[in-house]
């Protein structure tokens, strides 16, 4: 027997979800909603439509509920899904705010048997996997120190409404929008940062959002990651820079559908401290298909029918990146004054 799954939003994302979804003998998209459903009503074979997400979940039976809503709703969507005993999968970010996540966790603290996963899909890409896998395998070392630039050229794009650019529907810029797949990454490779320095920016593009963070932040084992997060960056761009004690892997490009990242690649470079004048060792892999999605609504069905635990995108790491956020935000005293009304 399959999961019925409902899918509020239903952007390129949530279509995305749908299309995966229906590959996967574990999950039957019964319901999807989108408030464009409204002036412009859909058919969609064999699968109930509305136009209010809360529609959706107070009319149909379902066992599972996907969020692909916009930033203002992702938490209130979430927890009204839990309410209701549903399983939840919820894109990022998953809120616009750390506070709006705390009612999240306070009720899942009460009800263990109900899942909630975030999408942090980055995980998912066959690079980062490879990635992962070598530094836990150890034969590199220990990761010393990394450096990540993930960019676009603007705020929006042509198939986006507009309220990415404003802070009261979106919660933040560029860091929140895209940035935070690289902070999560990072997370994921060297552990937490409790060191932050940067320094946010909105000049370019002039909304009340930010366009440009350049952080600075250091961990408690001595780790150091530097990341630029751009709406500035006129080629998509996509680059994470590894250095191990023997070595580094060097992420270039995402495989995905617009291509607009380019080719996803990995280089490892194989070094000897001990032998420093001997040219490095390099191997380099390229991944022709984007497994990302596929691997994520996998991970979370086995969350679901194996109750395997969530390794990737639980609500205690969904906490600690929105954590980390709002520190980088808060750690440019003159961005802090502004949009947090606290002293520079």
């Amino acid at each position: 027997m399959s999961l019925r799954v409902g899918i509020a939003g239903y952007g390129i994302v949530g279509k995305t979800r749908h299309r995966v979804l229906s590959q996967h003998q574990a999950f039957n998209v019964v319901a999807v909603s989108d408030i464009n459903f409204k002036e412009n009503p859909a058919e969609i074979d064999n699968v109930n439509t509305y136009y209010d997400y809360k529609n959706l979940i107070d009319k149909e039976d379902l066992d599972v509920l996907f969020v692909s809503l916009p930033n203002k709703l992702a938490s209130e969507a979430t927890l009204i899904g839990l309410k209701h005993g549903l399983h939840i999968f919820c894109e990022k970010p998953p809120a616009k705010t750390l506070e709006e996540l705390y009612p999240i966790r306070d009720f899942l603290n009460e009800n263990k048997d109900l899942k909630l996963m975030y999408g942090f899909n980055h995980r998912f890409h066959a690079s980062i996997i490879d990635a992962i896998n070598i530094i836990k395998a150890g034969s590199l070392g220990k990761v010393v120190n990394l450096r990540g630039v993930y960019g676009k050229s603007n705020m929006i794009s042509f198939n986006q409404t507009d309220w990415r650019t404003k802070r009261s529907e979106s919660g933040g810029g560029i860091l929140l929008d895209q940035g935070i797949h690289m902070l999560d990454l990072m997370r994921y490779f060297a552990g937490d940062f409790t060191n932050v320095h940067a320094f946010i920016s909105n000049s370019f593009w002039n909304f009340d959002v930010e366009d440009n963070a350049y952080v600075m932040m250091k961990s408690d084992s001595g780790i150091v990651a530097q990341l630029m997060s751009s709406a500035t960056q006129w080629q998509h761009t996509f680059n994470l820079n590894i250095t191990l004690e023997k070595g580094s892997l060097v992420l270039g490009g995402l495989r995905t559908s617009s291509k607009s990242y380019g080719e996803e690649t990995l280089r490892i470079i194989s070094s000897d401290a001990e032998k420093p004048n001997t040219k490095p060792q390099v191997e380099e892999r390229s991944y022709d298909e984007d497994i990302s999605w596929d691997e994520e609504i996998k991970c979370f069905a086995g969350v679901l029918l194996n109750s395997d635990n969530i390794e990737n995108g639980s609500i205690d790491e969904a906490l600690k990146i929105m954590e980390l956020i709002e520190t980088i935000y808060k750690a440019d005293p003159e961005w802090r004054a502004k949009y947090y009304n606290e002293s520079r």
